[in-house]
């Protein structure tokens, strides 16, 4: 039995903004069913006991302590570009006047 018919393949194109016509909705259509026959199948899948999981690796939010440390003098970060105007680096000009 269809799920989905072209009327509501058009519609979500619409949606989408996407063009589709004559072939191209009634094969999205049945591609559409296919995907929601295999999750219909999925739902018969016996969960119980089973923890609901966001992910399925474990993730742990690795942490370092904030410590300052020092900058690299003015001169040195000066000397390593391209171009400079000290105590300023140049840079290309991106918004047009």
């Amino acid at each position: 039995m269809s799920v989905v018919s072209p009327d509501v393949v058009r519609q979500v194109a619409l949606l989408a903004r996407l063009r589709l016509e004559g072939q191209d909705l009634a094969m999205f259509a049945a591609h559409m069913d296919e995907i929601l026959a295999y999750v219909q199948q999925l739902q018969g899948v016996d969960t119980t006991g089973i923890e609901p999981t966001s992910h399925v690796l474990p993730l742990v939010n690795v942490l370092r302590s904030d410590t300052p440390a020092p900058s690299l003098p003015q001169e040195t970060v000066i000397s390593l570009a391209p171009a400079a105007r000290p105590p300023f680096i140049a840079v290309p000009k991106v918004i047009e006047a």
